[in-house]
């Protein structure tokens, strides 16, 4: 059975239709790859993951059981699926540590130490340990690219789903992100990416979605995808690179 099965999915906002019908299978240890033009409606099927956008209509079924509707622990479920941001939604009141511990603490209902010892060590994993008491100013995009997915880790997630990771990154630095979401893969690290980026595509996964105007118009590897006999499709892949 797939961690995640989506079926039938529409989310409409107002006379706009953003989803239609989305149907889609994430199994344990998958990357999922999301692509698309801007407003094709890729963020919105994240959100709609955890519930941070409700769906209009459809089903969505995690770990065997339906997750939508009124009678769903939706911060016990936000716990499952870790979401890493674009901008990495850092408190930038808040320390490096006190970044990872928050949730730890309020969440998990770990006590202060135990909070530490986690994040310590999610931070070592990502090699920003040394930099637990600095503030998110102090950071280079890409480290803070690191604190965010180790915060995102730290509850131990069934998932995680990373939203643009590389939009607010150079290219040295978003192949460091390409490397880092490999070396999670191979942890067995269940993760679903939505980029603009072809080639972090083209490095983290073997096949992409590709998303339009709210349909999955096609689900296969890039090098077809470049010679889809679609044009518009075509076009896409074709392209070395993509604004956000």
């Amino acid at each position: 059975m797939a961690l995640i099965q989506v079926r039938d999915l529409v989310k409409t906002f107002g006379d706009q239709s953003v989803l239609n019908n989305i149907n889609l299978d994430i199994l344990e240890g998958d990357v999922k790859v999301l692509m698309g033009a801007s407003g094709s409606g890729k963020s919105t099927l994240l959100r709609c993951l955890n519930r941070l956008i409700e769906p209009t209509s459809g089903s969505i079924v995690f770990k065997g059981k339906e997750i939508l509707g009124p009678h769903v622990d939706v911060r016990a479920l936000r716990q499952q699926i870790g979401f890493v941001f674009q901008q990495f939604a850092l408190y930038s009141h808040l320390s490096v540590l006190d970044n990872v511990t928050l949730g730890l603490v309020k969440l998990k209902g770990m006590s202060k130490v135990e909070a530490k010892e986690k994040a310590l060590h999610e931070l070592s994993h990502f090699e920003m340990a040394d930099h637990q008491n600095k503030y998110p100013s102090q950071l280079s995009g890409g480290q803070k690219q690191r604190v965010a997915i180790a915060r995102a880790l730290a509850m131990n997630p069934a998932v995680l789903v990373l939203d643009e990771p590389t939009s607010a990154l150079d290219p040295v630095m978003s192949r460091d992100v390409a490397g880092l979401i490999n070396r999670l893969h191979a942890e067995g690290n269940t993760m679903i990416c939505v980029t603009h980026d072809i080639n972090l595509a083209s490095n983290i996964a073997d096949e992409v979605m590709f998303l339009d105007r709210g349909v999955i118009r096609a689900n296969d590897r890039i090098e077809y995808l470049k010679k889809h006999p679609e044009a518009d499709i075509q076009a896409f892949f074709g392209q070395t690179e993509h604004s956000v």
